[in-house]
């Protein structure tokens, strides 16, 4: 088993910044991906973000390229969302997953993670 504990999030306005956190125990042994995805309301879970543990590549949806970075620190087994120049169709639930074992599939859907953080709400004002 493995427990995500995430912190950050909050209120911003258009442009600004946020950072999320998420941290993870039990079983970091096993990980094997970690990302982040986001939930509007009415909307379907996206993809956000992705950091591969083994070659440390990561992947971004186009939406959020060169505004969001993902990074990790492995001796934390935390990995951290960077978002800038938010947007207010950023607004949702942003939630961190964790893929354990062999990883099967590229890491761009919800069905490949493991586990499941409990949710941070991001509300950016325009």
């Amino acid at each position: 088993q493995v427990q995500l504990e995430e912190s950050g999030g909050g209120l911003v306005q258009a442009g600004g910044s946020l950072r999320l956190s998420c941290a993870a125990s039990g079983r970091t042994s096993q990980l094997n991906i970690m990302g982040w995805f986001r939930q509007a309301p009415g909307k379907e879970r996206e993809f956000v973000a992705h950091f591969i543990w083994i070659n440390e590549r990561t992947g971004y949806a186009d939406s959020v390229k060169d505004r969001f970075i993902i990074s990790r620190d492995n001796a934390k087994n935390t990995v951290y969302l960077q978002m800038t120049n938010l947007k207010p169709d950023d607004t949702a639930v942003y939630y961190c997953a964790a893929g354990v074992g062999i990883r099967v599939g590229p890491g761009y859907a919800p069905w490949e993670y493991n586990y499941w953080g409990q949710g941070s709400q991001v509300t950016v004002s325009s």
